[in-house]
């Protein structure tokens, strides 16, 4: 951070006001100009965490793509229809037992059994083409959109939480002040959101520790880097590389069921966060773990705001990041040139 500032004062300058002023609008009462100029505190402070939760989920579904694409260099265009499908399983694992929490494993052994087959029976026999891999996944995509609209129908599910993570949880976060007795009014926010974004937290550092700290994190980027030379050592990698596969469909899995706890699992919603997650791997730089992250909260924070203050330039909002991003750092915000 010093080293950025040195070299690049002005930027570093910029970066410090803005924080600044983010963290006055966070915690400070608001004027009553300010609010009327636009909109109350409580609506700014839910688009802010409504933004960063979503960046969660992003986050969730990213992490599985960018191991399977930013890292091994698999293009897989089915992942939205990954997410999907674990949803649907999420859905109906949770009204048929009664538990929520049932439905993550299931939903993450059974995408991820997927992701398997789909390593073993495809991609190991198209490696390296990057052409044939894009259309063959594409293909794949559509028949499971189609199967899943067989077998689901058109409706709109919602995967409900357990009686224990419904309902609102009071913060610290001050939205205004009662004129007749002055009392301090705190922002509420729904627990589910803030419990399931720290999972995506939680799931994110144990990610970039195994892929940084551990044998096997270091088996896959050799193998990424030189295979036949790692393949030369007695390594196996093609079982290393199924594995990071599967884990990689489970976390789109596990992903789905989050995103029906937090929206609705419907169709199109895979063509949605497909689009999400090439947008930040893009941006947050291929096979970074961390920029996966830093990509998912923009992004999240982008499309939030965007609602919010910027209604028809929402979409439009999300691709100028991605544009700046190409603009200045082609290799994304953290990826290596």
């Amino acid at each position: 951070m010093r080293a950025f500032a040195r070299t690049h004062p002005v930027w570093a300058g910029l970066v410090a006001i803005v924080i600044a002023v983010l963290l006055w609008m966070i915690f400070a009462i608001w004027p009553d100009a300010l609010s009327d100029r636009i909109g109350s505190k409580k609506i700014f402070l839910n688009a802010l965490f409504n933004g960063i939760t979503l960046g969660g989920l992003y986050f969730l579904v990213a992490s599985g793509f960018t191991l399977i694409f930013g890292l091994m260099r698999n293009v897989n265009l089915a992942h939205g229809s990954l997410y999907l499908l674990g949803g649907y399983i999420g859905f109906f694992v949770a009204d048929i037992t009664g538990y929520w929490l049932i439905a993550f494993p299931v939903a993450f052994v059974v995408v991820g059994f997927l992701g398997v087959l789909m390593q073993v029976f495809v991609f190991r026999r198209i490696e390296g083409q990057d052409l044939r891999q894009t259309l063959v996944t594409i293909g794949i995509s559509i028949v499971m959109a189609d199967l899943m609209m067989w077998s689901f129908g058109g409706d709109f599910f919602n995967i409900s939480p357990p009686s224990w993570l419904s309902g609102p949880m009071e913060t610290f976060f001050v939205t205004g002040v009662k004129r007749s007795s002055g009392e301090l009014i705190f922002m509420k926010y729904p627990m589910v959101r803030l419990v399931i974004f720290a999972a995506s937290v939680v799931v994110g550092v144990g990610m970039w520790l195994a892929l940084n700290k551990t044998r096997i994190g270091m088996l896959i980027r050799a193998g990424v880097d030189d295979r036949d030379m790692l393949s030369a050592t007695g390594a196996r990698i093609e079982w290393v590389f199924v594995g990071v596969f599967a884990f990689g469909a489970g976390l789109a899995g596990v992903a789905g069921v989050v995103g029906g706890t937090f929206q609705s699992v419907a169709p199109g919603e895979d063509i949605r966060f497909l689009l999400a997650s090439l947008v930040v791997v893009i941006v947050g730089g291929m096979g970074s773990i961390p920029g996966a992250a830093l990509g998912a909260l923009l992004i999240g924070l982008a499309e939030q705001f965007g609602s919010v203050y910027f209604p028809t330039y929402a979409v439009v909002l999300t691709f100028l990041i991605m544009v700046v991003v190409l603009a200045f750092r082609p290799q994304g915000l953290m990826g290596k040139a």
